[in-house]
């Protein structure tokens, strides 16, 4: 059995190809009996951080996607997803901000309960390490979630999540380049009746630093969330 890992990397800290080798290298150990392929989706990096991890990353067997200019998050992961070539599918972010306990749970959803898609949820002590606006608007998006939307979770901004072939082929349906692909993903399996969703507590790491929030990619997502909400009352 293999699982395909899709990363995707944009601009990354110093340290991201050390990450990438120790998190695969600390899988691989727990399930010895898993093939790893570890896909890296460049979105048109532009820093010398990339430049200068990416040969490291080449000589360790990581499968390496590369475009330019920066098309966002939802893109680069599609293209992820159309290289995979693994049973399962998971997906995060390049510095693994979740525990290996956390990865390890979506592996035993889709491995051993047989669940099409595991959607990572997050736990409450997350709010514990993130920015007061962060967790302000996180938490404005969840209310709008809840009170518009009928999926199975509201926390669908989690960066964890797995599927297999069945969740593979909706994945490969969403549009969204920024970040409501997520979103997106979420709302298009939830009206597939022959596709069975599990939500998995997940935990963040203690050690995770957070990037500044962008608010013209707020703004663009406002438009995506109002685009998903038609569709959800059109059909």
């Amino acid at each position: 059995m293999t699982i395909s890992l899709i990363l995707p990397v944009y601009n990354p800290a110093e340290d991201w190809a050390d990450m990438v080798l120790a998190k695969s290298k600390e899988l691989k150990a727990l399930y010895p009996d898993i093939d790893f392929e570890t896909i890296v989706v460049n979105d048109g990096s532009i820093n010398a951080n990339y430049s200068n991890g990416k040969s490291r990353i080449r000589s360790a067997s990581v499968k390496l996607i590369e475009y330019s200019p920066n098309k966002g998050k939802g893109e680069a992961l599609r293209s992820g997803v159309k290289a995979s070539s693994g049973n399962f599918i998971i997906y995060t972010d390049i510095d693994f901000p979740y525990t290996i306990d956390s990865v390890s749970g979506i592996i035993r959803a889709l491995r051993d309960e047989k669940k099409n898609v595991v959607i990572g949820v997050k736990d409450q002590s997350y709010y514990d390490h993130v920015p007061p606006l962060r967790r302000f608007i996180s938490k404005i998006f969840r209310f709008f979630v809840r009170l518009f939307l009928r999926i199975p979770t509201d926390d669908t901004q989690c960066g964890l999540k797995g599927f297999d072939q069945k969740g593979k082929a909706v994945f490969l349906r969403t549009t969204i380049d920024r970040y409501l692909f997520d979103l997106e993903f979420i709302f298009l399996a939830s009206r597939d009746s022959s596709i069975s969703i599990k939500t998995q507590v997940i935990k963040l790491r203690d050690d995770v630093q957070f990037r500044k929030m962008n608010f013209g990619i707020i703004r663009n997502e406002a438009w995506n969330f109002l685009k998903i909400l038609i569709r959800s009352y059109t059909g």
